[in-house]
Protein backbone atom coordinates (compact mmCIF):
# COMPACT_ATOMS: atom_id res chain seq x y z
CA UNK A 1 0.00 0.00 0.00
CA UNK A 2 1.18 3.36 -1.21
CA UNK A 3 1.96 5.79 1.94
CA UNK A 4 -0.83 8.33 2.58
CA UNK A 5 -0.47 11.39 -0.07
CA UNK A 6 0.63 15.04 0.91
CA UNK A 7 -1.44 17.70 -0.03
CA UNK A 8 -1.56 16.75 -3.78
CA UNK A 9 -0.98 18.69 -7.02
CA UNK A 10 -4.13 17.58 -8.27
CA UNK A 11 -7.41 16.81 -6.74
CA UNK A 12 -10.44 15.76 -8.50
CA UNK A 13 -13.75 14.66 -6.47
CA UNK A 14 -17.08 13.82 -7.57
CA UNK A 15 -16.26 15.39 -10.98
CA UNK A 16 -18.58 14.45 -14.18
CA UNK A 17 -18.66 15.98 -17.64
CA UNK A 18 -21.27 16.50 -20.14
CA UNK A 19 -21.29 18.09 -23.37
CA UNK A 20 -23.44 18.90 -25.90
CA UNK A 21 -23.67 17.40 -29.52
CA UNK A 22 -26.49 17.71 -32.38
CA UNK A 23 -28.00 14.47 -30.97
CA UNK A 24 -28.17 15.67 -27.24
CA UNK A 25 -26.22 15.55 -23.96
CA UNK A 26 -23.22 13.03 -24.03
CA UNK A 27 -21.90 11.90 -20.59
CA UNK A 28 -18.18 11.67 -21.02
CA UNK A 29 -16.53 11.57 -17.54
CA UNK A 30 -18.76 10.13 -14.65
CA UNK A 31 -17.75 10.76 -10.89
CA UNK A 32 -14.37 10.90 -11.30
CA UNK A 33 -12.12 10.61 -7.98
CA UNK A 34 -8.26 11.26 -8.75
CA UNK A 35 -5.46 12.49 -6.74
CA UNK A 36 -1.84 12.88 -8.33
CA UNK A 37 0.81 14.37 -6.19
CA UNK A 38 3.60 16.58 -6.66
CA UNK A 39 6.61 14.34 -8.38
CA UNK A 40 4.43 11.49 -9.49
CA UNK A 41 4.49 9.78 -12.59
CA UNK A 42 1.22 8.37 -13.61
CA UNK A 43 -0.56 6.30 -16.75
CA UNK A 44 -4.07 6.93 -18.11
CA UNK A 45 -4.69 4.07 -20.29
CA UNK A 46 -8.20 2.98 -21.92
CA UNK A 47 -8.92 2.63 -25.73
CA UNK A 48 -10.36 5.11 -27.60
CA UNK A 49 -13.66 7.34 -26.66
CA UNK A 50 -12.93 6.33 -23.27
CA UNK A 51 -12.57 10.01 -21.72
CA UNK A 52 -8.97 9.67 -21.47
CA UNK A 53 -8.18 12.67 -22.92
CA UNK A 54 -11.55 14.53 -21.38
CA UNK A 55 -9.54 13.70 -18.39
CA UNK A 56 -6.52 15.43 -19.61
CA UNK A 57 -8.68 18.40 -20.60
CA UNK A 58 -10.10 18.16 -17.41
CA UNK A 59 -6.81 18.70 -15.72
CA UNK A 60 -5.46 21.22 -17.76
CA UNK A 61 -8.67 23.74 -17.11
CA UNK A 62 -9.42 23.89 -21.12
CA UNK A 63 -12.82 21.90 -20.26
CA UNK A 64 -15.10 23.00 -17.47
CA UNK A 65 -16.86 19.86 -15.42
CA UNK A 66 -20.59 19.89 -15.29
CA UNK A 67 -20.05 18.71 -11.24
CA UNK A 68 -17.54 17.92 -8.72
CA UNK A 69 -14.63 19.79 -7.59
CA UNK A 70 -11.35 20.28 -9.76
CA UNK A 71 -8.13 21.68 -7.67
CA UNK A 72 -5.02 22.22 -9.19
CA UNK A 73 -2.21 23.67 -6.64
CA UNK A 74 -4.72 24.21 -4.31
CA UNK A 75 -7.18 26.43 -6.81
CA UNK A 76 -10.47 25.66 -7.67
CA UNK A 77 -10.33 25.55 -11.35
CA UNK A 78 -14.21 26.07 -11.78
CA UNK A 79 -13.96 29.57 -10.28
CA UNK A 80 -11.50 30.92 -12.52
CA UNK A 81 -12.25 32.97 -15.41
CA UNK A 82 -10.32 32.52 -18.76
CA UNK A 83 -7.90 34.88 -18.31
CA UNK A 84 -6.85 33.35 -14.86
CA UNK A 85 -7.01 30.14 -16.04
CA UNK A 86 -4.64 30.76 -18.81
CA UNK A 87 -2.45 32.45 -16.64
CA UNK A 88 -2.14 29.04 -14.30
CA UNK A 89 -1.61 27.09 -17.67
CA UNK A 90 1.25 29.68 -18.76
CA UNK A 91 3.24 29.37 -15.50
CA UNK A 92 2.38 25.64 -14.39
CA UNK A 93 1.09 23.39 -16.81
CA UNK A 94 2.92 22.07 -20.14
CA UNK A 95 0.92 20.03 -22.39
CA UNK A 96 2.33 17.74 -25.45
CA UNK A 97 -0.08 16.56 -27.87
CA UNK A 98 -0.26 14.03 -30.55
CA UNK A 99 -0.55 16.05 -33.23
CA UNK A 100 2.56 18.14 -32.20
CA UNK A 101 0.65 21.61 -32.48
CA UNK A 102 3.34 23.27 -33.62
CA UNK A 103 2.92 26.47 -35.26
CA UNK A 104 3.72 25.98 -38.92
CA UNK A 105 5.19 29.46 -39.53
CA UNK A 106 7.19 29.69 -37.22
CA UNK A 107 10.97 27.86 -36.62
CA UNK A 108 11.58 25.43 -33.75
CA UNK A 109 13.22 28.08 -31.87
CA UNK A 110 10.31 30.27 -32.38
CA UNK A 111 7.88 27.74 -31.47
CA UNK A 112 9.88 26.80 -28.15
CA UNK A 113 10.00 30.48 -27.25
CA UNK A 114 6.44 31.12 -27.53
CA UNK A 115 4.71 30.55 -24.38
CA UNK A 116 7.87 32.19 -22.42
CA UNK A 117 7.24 35.25 -24.55
CA UNK A 118 3.38 35.29 -23.63
CA UNK A 119 4.51 35.01 -20.01
CA UNK A 120 7.43 37.79 -20.45
CA UNK A 121 9.58 35.52 -19.03
CA UNK A 122 13.40 37.76 -19.89
CA UNK A 123 15.23 36.37 -22.74
CA UNK A 124 13.02 34.22 -23.92
CA UNK A 125 15.26 32.64 -27.04
CA UNK A 126 17.98 31.80 -24.58
CA UNK A 127 15.70 29.40 -22.65
CA UNK A 128 13.99 28.13 -25.83
CA UNK A 129 18.00 27.77 -26.88
CA UNK A 130 18.96 25.57 -24.26
CA UNK A 131 15.72 23.45 -24.01
CA UNK A 132 16.23 22.13 -27.41
CA UNK A 133 19.90 21.64 -26.81
CA UNK A 134 18.46 19.18 -24.08
CA UNK A 135 15.97 17.61 -26.41
CA UNK A 136 18.68 17.06 -29.25
CA UNK A 137 17.67 19.91 -31.45
CA UNK A 138 20.41 22.51 -31.09
CA UNK A 139 21.18 22.24 -35.04
CA UNK A 140 17.55 22.71 -35.90
CA UNK A 141 17.06 26.18 -34.35
CA UNK A 142 16.51 27.55 -37.58
CA UNK A 143 14.12 25.04 -39.64
CA UNK A 144 10.45 25.28 -39.62
CA UNK A 145 8.22 22.02 -38.77
CA UNK A 146 7.44 21.03 -42.71
CA UNK A 147 11.63 20.72 -42.75
CA UNK A 148 11.75 18.49 -39.25
CA UNK A 149 10.60 14.18 -39.14
CA UNK A 150 7.74 13.86 -37.02
CA UNK A 151 10.46 12.72 -34.22
CA UNK A 152 11.73 15.91 -34.37
CA UNK A 153 8.61 18.14 -34.29
CA UNK A 154 7.04 16.01 -30.93
CA UNK A 155 11.19 16.87 -29.64
CA UNK A 156 10.48 20.70 -30.30
CA UNK A 157 7.02 20.21 -28.71
CA UNK A 158 8.15 18.76 -25.67
CA UNK A 159 10.72 21.26 -25.57
CA UNK A 160 7.98 23.94 -25.90
CA UNK A 161 5.84 22.66 -22.90
CA UNK A 162 8.85 22.31 -20.93
CA UNK A 163 9.79 26.02 -22.01
CA UNK A 164 7.40 27.53 -18.33
CA UNK A 165 9.29 25.18 -16.47
CA UNK A 166 5.91 23.62 -15.43
CA UNK A 167 4.55 22.12 -12.53
CA UNK A 168 2.84 19.37 -14.35
CA UNK A 169 3.65 17.57 -17.72
CA UNK A 170 0.76 16.38 -19.64
CA UNK A 171 1.22 14.02 -22.33
CA UNK A 172 -1.49 12.83 -24.85
CA UNK A 173 -0.57 10.37 -27.08
CA UNK A 174 3.07 11.88 -27.46
CA UNK A 175 3.92 8.54 -29.94
CA UNK A 176 0.70 8.01 -31.95
CA UNK A 177 1.73 9.78 -34.78
CA UNK A 178 5.69 8.21 -34.53
CA UNK A 179 7.04 4.76 -35.93
CA UNK A 180 7.88 2.54 -32.74
CA UNK A 181 11.57 3.24 -32.95
CA UNK A 182 11.34 6.99 -33.01
CA UNK A 183 7.99 6.81 -30.41
CA UNK A 184 10.55 4.79 -28.01
CA UNK A 185 13.43 8.01 -28.34
CA UNK A 186 10.54 10.01 -27.46
CA UNK A 187 9.58 8.65 -24.87
CA UNK A 188 12.86 7.90 -23.18
CA UNK A 189 13.39 11.08 -23.49
CA UNK A 190 10.05 12.44 -21.96
CA UNK A 191 10.95 10.10 -18.85
CA UNK A 192 14.52 11.79 -18.92
CA UNK A 193 13.41 15.48 -18.99
CA UNK A 194 10.38 14.55 -15.97
CA UNK A 195 12.87 13.41 -14.02
CA UNK A 196 15.59 16.31 -14.65
CA UNK A 197 13.02 19.32 -14.44
CA UNK A 198 11.07 17.32 -11.61
CA UNK A 199 8.00 17.93 -13.43
CA UNK A 200 4.55 15.36 -11.88
CA UNK A 201 3.98 13.64 -15.58
CA UNK A 202 0.84 12.61 -16.53
CA UNK A 203 0.77 10.26 -19.69
CA UNK A 204 -2.69 9.70 -21.64
CA UNK A 205 -2.01 6.28 -23.56
CA UNK A 206 -3.87 3.41 -25.35
CA UNK A 207 -0.79 1.44 -24.76
CA UNK A 208 -1.02 -0.51 -21.28
CA UNK A 209 2.77 -0.92 -21.79
CA UNK A 210 3.65 2.38 -22.04
CA UNK A 211 1.43 3.04 -19.16
CA UNK A 212 3.58 0.58 -17.28
CA UNK A 213 6.93 2.88 -17.73
CA UNK A 214 4.99 5.19 -15.37
CA UNK A 215 4.90 4.41 -11.17
CA UNK A 216 1.43 4.40 -11.23
CA UNK A 217 -1.58 3.32 -13.85
CA UNK A 218 -5.27 4.39 -13.66
CA UNK A 219 -7.74 2.13 -16.40
CA UNK A 220 -10.64 4.27 -17.67
CA UNK A 221 -13.61 2.94 -19.52
CA UNK A 222 -16.46 4.78 -20.63
CA UNK A 223 -15.83 7.41 -18.55
CA UNK A 224 -15.16 5.88 -15.57
CA UNK A 225 -12.24 4.74 -13.25
CA UNK A 226 -11.66 1.06 -13.29
CA UNK A 227 -8.33 0.65 -11.71
CA UNK A 228 -5.56 2.06 -10.10
CA UNK A 229 -2.45 0.41 -9.97
CA UNK A 230 1.14 0.99 -8.19
CA UNK A 231 4.54 -0.29 -9.94
CA UNK A 232 7.99 0.08 -9.42
CA UNK A 233 9.15 2.28 -11.94
CA UNK A 234 12.01 1.02 -14.56
CA UNK A 235 14.99 3.39 -14.52
CA UNK A 236 15.31 5.02 -17.68
CA UNK A 237 18.26 4.49 -18.91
Amino acid sequence: MSPPMKTPLIDISDTSLTLSSRAGAVDILHDINLQIGAGETVGIVGPSGSGKTSLLMVMAGLEQVTSGTVLFMGHEMSGLDEDQLALIRGEHIGIVFQSFNLVPTMTALENTALPLEFSGVPEPFERARALLGDVGLSHRHDHFPAQLSGGERQRVALARALAPKPSLLLADEPTGNLDGKTGGEVIDLLFELHKAHNTTLVLITHDEALAGRCKRQIKIEDGRIKTTADQKIAEVR
